[in-house]
């Protein structure tokens, strides 16, 4: 293999000559293996970190600290990345020691060496244009990372509540297709009183959309960046009008509306924002993975269980049992949810770990944050392609179970008493008859009477008596 020679404080090390990393990122794929994912798993991580290397160099331009080629080059590296090029160069795994240091070095070392390209070099001629000394100019992984973390976040969070605004859409076609479909509701499992299907459908969706502004509320903690921090927040190694100038740059790579923080050494440490994020993101999937376990109940059976809608067949459900099919994309959504949750303890410990000027445990919160979303966007497009919009209703099986329902009597409760309405509702219980018989055998209302006091429609809104 043709080989490049660098070197750093450790000393020499062959590169493959072909590769535009370097040293220190050849360094970091040797002692990193920990999850097997590396970084070109996360496009949109890239993009940011090149998004921050662009403004940093548009800054350092304006503020006179780089030269215009050299400024020149490097945007243009970044603009290529952003683009999508370059992405299998990004090779250190997620999960890192050094609180990010090897995720910038990989972005510094990629952007040198395409930049030395673009301006007529050999990869590795860092005497021409520096990984650290010009990349990197007034900058910290301390502050690049984070930001590129907020970046990809504030992005990822536009396409999760995309995935969220299909499933409430689906959930909305469905509440109107079933509004006439006549139900028992359940408390405890039991038999409450009747609801429409669509009532039910329709509090799926009003869910999703509360979750989904939790989720924009969220994203506007991570607007706040640390930017012109460099190593804990002093902004040591920066020009005076450093941090105001890359603001502003940052704003026009992005087009999003990024601030700095007030206090940059509180900024550096703190690792709320991304607690409360994933505390959303807890939210919704304990939420949807509710939802899911009804969508299991009310399709249960189909001879023994509920029985009251249909799952659209997606694959024969056993080995052993013939004609058997599953929840599978339900049941899918709900393992998502599980492994959402879990993921908020290591990025809460992560968070609490952290010691002092800097939390070094960023890149285990980065890597769980942004899986997690992925895996969420991906689970709640499923269940709403694969799943809730093939739904059907059983209506009769609905209309039978409301009528055979001891729940009934909760509805004669105005017109023949609490006393009355147990002494019906244990008889039908004890000798498996309907409330209706039991009422008109009691003489405790007419016929008249009772057929419009239990018509399915009286019984699922508020009335006057």
């Amino acid at each position: 293999m043709s080989v490049r020679i660098e070197h750093d404080l450790i000393g020499n090390k062959d590169i493959p000559k072909d590769a535009y990393y370097g040293i220190q990122t050849a360094r970091a794929k040797e002692n990193f293996d920990a999850s097997g994912v590396s970084l070109s798993n996360f496009t949109t991580f890239i993009t940011s970190l090149a998004k921050v290397k662009k403004a940093t160099a548009l800054a350092n331009y304006e503020l006179q600290e780089l030269r215009e080629d050299k400024k020149n080059a490097i945007c243009q590296a970044c603009d290529e990345i952003i683009a999508g090029k370059l992405h299998e160069q990004f090779v250190v795994d997620m999960i890192q020691g050094g609180a990010g240091t090897s995720t910038n070095m990989n972005t510094n070392e990629v952007i040198a060496n395409r930049a030395l390209e673009i301006l007529g070099h050999e990869k590795g001629e860092y005497k021409y244009l520096h990984p650290n000394n010009d990349v990197n100019l007034s900058q910290s992984t301390n502050d690049v990372y984070p930001t590129a973390i907020k970046i990809t976040l504030y992005e990822k969070i536009f396409e999760l509540v995309d995935s969220m605004r299909i499933l409430e859409k689906s959930m909305q076609d469905k509440a109107i297709e079933f509004k006439d479909v006549v139900k028992m509701g359940r408390t405890q499992l039991q038999d409450a009183v009747p609801m429409t299907l669509g009532q039910e459908f329709n509090t799926y969706a009003i869910m999703i959309e509360e979750d989904i502004q939790r989720l924009i509320e969220s994203q506007q903690l991570i607007r706040e960046m640390n930017l012109g921090a460099t190593a804990i927040g002093t902004g040591i190694n920066s020009h005076p009008k450093y941090v105001k100038t890359v603001e502003k740059k940052l704003q026009e790579v992005t087009n999003r509306p990024f601030v700095t923080a007030r206090d940059l050494v509180e900024a550096t440490q703190d690792t709320g924002s991304f607690v409360q994020i994933s505390g959303v993101l807890k939210r919704v999937s304990a939420k949807m993975s509710k939802i899911c376990n009804d969508l299991r109940l009310l399709s249960s059976g189909p001879r023994t269980g509920f029985n009251e809608i249909n799952l659209p067949p997606r694959q024969p459900g056993s080995s052993i049992m013939p004609g058997k099919v599953n929840p599978v994309i339900p049941e899918m959504v709900n393992q998502v949810a599980y492994q959402v949750i879990g993921t908020d303890v290591t990025i809460t410990m992560a968070s609490e770990g952290g010691q002092l000027q800097l939390n070094v445990f960023e890149p285990i919160i980065a890597y769980n944050l942004f899986n997690s979303i992925n895996m969420m966007k991906k689970a709640f497009e499923a269940l709403a392609f694969k799943c809730v919009d093939g739904i059907t209703a059983n209506e009769q099986r609905c209309e039978d179970m409301v009528l055979n329902s001891i729940g009934l009597v909760t509805a004669l409760n105005p017109h023949i008493g609490y006393e009355n309405s147990t002494i019906v509702a244990k008889e039908a219980l004890n000798n498996n008859t309907s409330v209706y018989d039991i009422v008109l055998e009691k003489k405790l209302l007419s016929k008249e009477q009772l057929d419009e006091i239990i018509h399915p429609h009286n019984m699922i809104r508020p009335r006057a008596y």
